[in-house]
């Protein structure tokens, strides 16, 4: 017979190519690592990846809604996970993806209405690999600032990683060896034991 004293859970992880787990030959990212560990410690896990490669907190805005209802019915225990930020930062034709406003903007209207549905926690922009483009470092970093006081103001947890990558020798050296933003599999493991540690993630495993 099965073993019926297995909580079920059902986690949405919703983000960019970082949550998708993009470069990692393993295609477990750090979202696939951290459901692996709860599995293991006897929870039934059943996860959905919703990270879209080039992603910004507006293209989120507009889809996560649908996307994470058709997956999270009421009668079961749905949780959401969201990651987002860096594709924001980046400039195409001469112009920031998203500006800072409209993005503090987005993840406040995204949170304020997830939290109202479900249990939900927020991890900020991961940094890329190429440190020389400052501006776009400060960009990053502001934006997880930023993002930092909207969850406190919504009571929402938020874990910064940016600067615990940034400082990651294997998150930046495999990105930077692979295609300038990504890393494999010992970066996604990096960040997966980042998140493994963080009290509010194992708040939900207790």
């Amino acid at each position: 017979m099965p073993n019926q004293t297995l909580q079920e859970l059902r986690i949405c992880f919703v983000g960019d190519s970082f949550v998708n787990g993009t470069g990692d030959p393993e295609c477990l990212g750090w979202t696939g690592r951290v459901c692996a560990d709860a599995n293991k410690k006897g929870f039934d896990i059943t996860y959905y990846n919703l990270g879209i490669r080039r992603n910004t907190s507006t293209d989120i805005a507009n889809r996560w809604l649908q996307e994470v209802s058709l997956r999270l019915p009421k009668e079961y225990d749905g949780r959401v996970v969201f990651s987002f930020g860096l594709n924001d930062t980046s400039v195409e034709n001469g112009k920031t993806r998203v500006e800072l406003a409209k993005s503090v903007e987005n993840v406040y209207v995204i949170l304020s209405k997830a939290q109202q549905l479900y249990p939900v926690l927020m991890i900020g922009p991961a940094p890329f690999a190429e440190q020389e483009d400052h501006q776009r470092r400060q960009k990053t970093s502001n934006l997880s600032q930023k993002f930092a006081l909207v969850c406190k103001e919504l009571n929402v947890p938020y874990l910064d990683v940016f600067p615990i990558l940034e400082s990651s020798k294997i998150w930046i050296d495999e990105a930077k060896s692979h295609d300038g933003a990504h890393p494999r599999a010992g970066g996604y493991a990096k960040f997966a034991e980042i998140v493994k540690n963080w009290q509010a993630w194992r708040n939900w495993f207790q």
